[in-house]
């Protein structure tokens, strides 16, 4: 095999790691573990580890590389997510009925096209090395969607059963009383500024307008979660939109997904350690945004918008923080300060009070891959920031999440706002 060029070296290296990590996170799941199915709105950790292999089977080897043969022809109905223009596909709801393949099926599918990347690389244009970076990236975001799912079947088991053990914990201790930080007013600059890789939602970069406004310092915590379920919060119809208090008195919500109760109330939660106590310190975690919503009315205070987040992230190092760094349960950082911000990378997903739409300018992309982003913008809401399951070096300030309201089964939480 022909060494690749100094830029194919790097695509290379990148393409190990993380494809790597993903099996690491999958190593001590069984054939049931990976094949069950929890929700609709989940996946199997199986079909993850398919769908993100079938990315660069497709998207790469088969339209890049002149006389590839696919791994079988039968699974890209099984494994395309919601490319349209792909063809037909298994819908999501019913993924965990696909007993077959099995795991080791797919194990052997994830080297063979790992294999065949390695040797074609070389030989690639700079346009299906860009692809390939494309699909790390792709791969990473479903390296988190895999963590979550797996929290939520494994919830479903009264055992209360480990993902992964648990990992040295830190004690917390009690939070700092929240301060409030001005965050930019006036003219500011937001969307991704096109130095390194960016997902084509990020962009076009643009002016907006913000109003004086102040920021949390740090995230809402479980304590101080706990004192909004004290007081009546999920029994007082003030603090929510006419939507959320529907949704929340029809799915009989009383607290934060995971959230379960012990001998002294709601003490207990459950992670991908398994069931632990609750650190009343730690920022609040699986929560929908009308959840987010409705503490912040009760608060006193708002959700930020996107452009007074990611202005004020802009000053920051994405790279600091609490994110997912190997196969090990999340274990709490000592939150870095700097411009007076903490937590505004890693822990967890910021709800914003944005709707997902295009920025000023926004083109969707020719071609298959322009399904990705655009065709989403729709009813959903954007979060920043990352979470403890983000792989590391995922996250920037321009970085656009987006997930409906009612979905909390994410790492979501919240920082509060208020205008001056």
């Amino acid at each position: 095999m022909l060494m690749p060029s100094a830029d194919g070296i790097a695509v290379l290296e990148r393409y190990r790691r993380v494809r790597a990590l993903s099996d690491e996170l999958a190593r001590s799941l069984s054939d049931a573990d990976a094949s069950a199915q929890s929700m609709p709105d989940a996946s199997p950790a199986k079909w993850h580890l398919a769908h993100t292999t079938w990315f660069f089977e497709t998207f790469v080897l088969r339209d890049h590389l002149p006389g590839y043969s696919l791994f079988d022809a039968r699974w890209p109905l099984l494994f395309n997510s919601y490319y349209e223009h792909e063809g037909p596909r298994i819908p999501r709801a019913i993924r965990g009925l696909m007993t077959r393949p099995s795991l080791a099926d797919v194990r052997a599918y994830r080297n063979a096209i790992d294999a065949a990347i390695e040797t074609a690389l070389e030989d690639l244009s700079d346009e299906a090395r860009a692809l390939v970076d494309l699909g790390c990236h792709h791969e990473e975001q479903h390296q988190e969607l895999m963590l979550t799912d797996l929290l939520h079947l494994f919830a479903q088991n009264p055992l209360a059963p480990a993902v992964y053990p648990p990992s040295l914990r830190e004690a917390s201790g009690p939070p700092e009383p929240v301060r409030w930080v001005a965050g930019k007013s006036g003219s500011a600059q937001i969307g991704h500024c096109g130095g390194g890789f960016g997902f084509d939602c990020e962009g076009p970069r643009h002016t907006t307008w913000l109003h004086p406004h102040l920021l949390a310092d740090r995230l809402v915590t479980n304590g101080e979660w706990a004192e909004f379920v004290a007081d009546g919060g999920y029994d007082d119809a003030r603090h929510w939109l006419s939507d959320g208090w529907a949704w929340m008195r029809a799915n009989a919500i009383e607290a934060p997904a995971y959230w379960c109760r012990g001998a002294t109330g709601w003490s207990r939660l459950f992670g991908l350690d398994g069931l632990r106590p609750m650190d009343p310190a730690a920022p609040v975690r699986h929560i929908s945004y009308y959840e987010a919503d409705a503490f912040a009315r009760w608060a006193g205070a708002r959700l930020p918008t996107e452009a007074e987040w990611e202005s004020a992230a802009q000053r920051l190092n994405p790279l600091e923080g609490n994110f997912l760094d190997r196969a090990e349960a999340p274990r709490p950082v000592v939150a870095t300060s700097e411009h007076g911000l903490r937590q505004m990378f890693g822990e967890a997903w910021e709800w914003t009070g944005s709707a997902y739409l295009g920025h000023p300018g926004y083109r969707t992309a020719i071609g298959t891959l322009g399904e990705y982003n655009g065709k989403f913008m729709s009813g959903q809401f954007v979060l920043k920031g990352g979470s403890c399951a983000t792989p590391r070096g995922h996250a920037r300030a321009s970085y656009r999440n987006f997930f409906y309201p009612h979905q909390r089964w994410q790492f979501t939480g919240l920082r509060l706002a208020r205008d001056i």
